[in-house]
């Protein structure tokens, strides 16, 4: 029985900052599904990410918009108080640490 290449692999860094998430949607933008090499491009362009990361990203942002799509994520009703609704567990952002943030940020 062949193993998956998957399991052979590093495992998937879920954790991703805003900045990283803003670059991927970008690299999206200007790699489209014709280009050669998408994926190496798009992990070129975020940094710190492997091919599998990128595509394990993009596989679970498809996921989400089908959750979406399907009525099962409600839309937040912004004129009332905050309610909460479920979010992807699989798909975390991740806070710059204190380290990464400019004493200016912090005042």
């Amino acid at each position: 029985m062949a193993s998956s290449t998957l399991s052979k692999q590093k495992p998937y860094d879920s954790c991703w900052t805003p900045k990283q998430n803003k670059v991927f949607e970008k690299a999206l933008a200007k790699y489209d599904k014709d280009t050669p090499d998408r994926w190496h491009n798009v992990a070129k362009a975020i940094g710190g990410k492997s091919e599998d990361d990128v595509k394990r990203h993009y596989q679970i942002l498809l996921e989400d918009l089908r959750h979406i799509e399907s009525g099962h994520v409600p839309i937040p009703n912004y004129k009332s108080t905050p309610t909460t609704f479920p979010l992807s567990t699989t798909l975390l952002i991740c806070l710059p640490q204190a380290s990464e943030v400019s004493k200016a940020e912090m005042v």
